[in-house]
């Protein structure tokens, strides 16, 4: 999760167009909502970098890499 303080710089900084006036608390929420919803898509960009790095080295471990990451990732979202 994001601290208040990175939650506050970000909202600060994406120069948005209206001036919108959220409570903190929302705003920390719908941040956090965001993080959340972001989550599967960094860890599959991540896992893909981290197969391709490892295949140039050792394709039958990237392979095996991207077969226990793959499964995990399942996991982890099937729990949700």
């Amino acid at each position: 999760m994001l601290t208040k303080q990175q939650i506050t710089e970000a909202f600060v900084n994406a120069n948005l167009v209206e001036n919108y006036n959220f409570l903190e608390e929302d705003l920390i929420k719908l941040a956090n909502a965001f993080v959340e919803k972001a989550k599967p898509s960094i860890a599959k960009d991540e896992l893909a970098s981290c197969v391709e790095v490892v295949n140039s080295l050792n394709p039958a471990v990237g392979n095996k890499l991207l077969q226990v990451r793959m499964s995990a990732i399942i996991d982890i979202s099937a729990k949700k």
